[in-house]
C-alpha cells in the first residue's frame, strides 16, 4: 500500500529535482523495513552517523517514502552564504551550541513533531569517531523529544555512505557504484518511561536503549558485532582529519554483500 506523501517545502522540492536523478544513477539502494515507519502523525527518526553525506542519502530514502526530511543541523551552517537560506527554506532546524540555544532547538523540534512533522535527530550528535564506524554512545536529544511528545522514536540504521565519502575526507568517490543500505527498525519501546519525570536517569536509560538497538541493526547489515567498547561522545576531542581512509573503492570496514536493491529501481523518476 502506498504511503501518504507529505507536502515538501518549496526549497526541498528544488533540491529533490536536482539531486534525486543523480543519486538514482550513482547509487544502488537496499531499503528495508519501510513498513515500520508510522503512517500518520509526527515522530522522531534516529539514525547512526557515518559520513557527511548521510543527510542527503537518508533524505533520498525519506522522500521516496513520502516523508519530508527535516534534520537538526549545526547553527553555523545557517550562516554560510547560499546554504543558510536553502536550509531555512527546507525547514531544517538550527542547533545552537550554548545550553540555552540547545534547549530552544529542542523546543522547536518538539513543536514540529506535535504539528505532525517528522524530525530526524542524530543521537550521537556528530559523525562516529569509532575507527570501525560503530555507533558511539548517544546524547539525549532524540529521546527527549520523543518522551516530551509521546510520539514514536524510530531507529534507522544505515551503511554505505562512508564508501562514497569517508569520515573527515573531502573527495567523494561515486564510482564504482555503491549500495546504500537503510534499515528501519520497530519504534524503540519507551512505554515504561512514558509519564515519568524526564530526569537524567530516564534520559540515559532511554538513550542507551536506542543506541543498543542501532548497534544491533548496524551489526545485522554488516554481518558482525563490535569487538570493543562503545566510545563515549562526552569525552571526544576536536574532530580529526580522516582517521583511516580506504585506499581504494573496495577497501572498507567489514563490507556487507551488495544485495539487489529492494523497494527501489534504478530508473530516474520525477519526484
Amino acid at each position: 500500500m502506498d504511503r501518504p506523501r507529505a507536502q515538501l517545502p518549496r526549497a526541498t522540492r528544488w533540491i529533490v529535482r536536482i539531486l534525486r536523478p543523480f543519486l538514482m544513477v550513482v547509487t544502488r539502494r537496499d531499503w528495508r523495513g519501510v513498513e515500520k515507519l508510522p503512517r500518520d502523525g509526527g515522530y522522531v527518526i534516529a539514525p547512526n552517523h557515518i559520513s557527511h553525506l548521510d543527510p542527503i542519502l537518508i533524505s533520498h530514502f525519506m522522500v521516496d517514502q513520502g516523508v519530508a526530511p527535516r534534520f537538526l543541523a549545526k547553527d553555523t551552517l545557517f550562516s554560510v552564504k547560499g546554504l543558510g537560506p536553502l536550509l531555512a527554506g527546507a525547514e531544517q532546524i538550527p542547533v545552537h551550541r550554548s545550553t540555552e540555544g540547545a534547549a530552544e532547538s529542542l523546543r522547536s523540534a518538539v513543536a514540529a513533531v506535535e504539528e505532525g512533522k517528522v524530525i530526524s535527530i542524530y543521537p550521537e550528535g556528530t559523525i562516529t569517531r569509532d575507527p570501525d564506524l560503530w555507533p558511539m554512545s548517544g546524547r539525549t536529544g532524540a529521546v527527549r523529544v520523543a518522551l516530551a511528545t509521546g510520539r514514536p522514536l524510530v531507529p534507522l540504521a544505515q551503511w554505505g555512505a562512508q564508501r562514497i565519502l569517508w569520515p573527515y575526507t573531502k573527495l567523494p568517490r561515486f564510482l564504482p557504484r555503491k549500495t546504500i543500505h537503510v534499515v528501519v527498525g520497530d519504534p524503540v519501546d519507551l512505554s515504561d518511561l512514558v509519564g515519568l519525570p524526564i530526569t537524567e536517569d530516564v534520559l540515559r536509560t532511554a538513550t542507551e536503549r536506542l543506541m543498543d538497538t542501532l548497534t544491533a541493526m548496524v551489526g545485522e547489515i554488516r554481518g558482525e558485532l563490535p569487538t570493543g567498547p562503545r566510545i563515549d561522545v562526552h569525552t571526544l576531542a576536536a574532530p580529526r582529519t580522516a582517521y583511516r581512509a580506504p585506499t581504494d573503492a573496495t577497501d572498507d570496514v567489514a563490507p556487507p554483500a551488495d544485495p539487489a536493491p529492494s523497494g527501489a529501481d534504478d530508473t530516474p523518476k520525477e519526484p
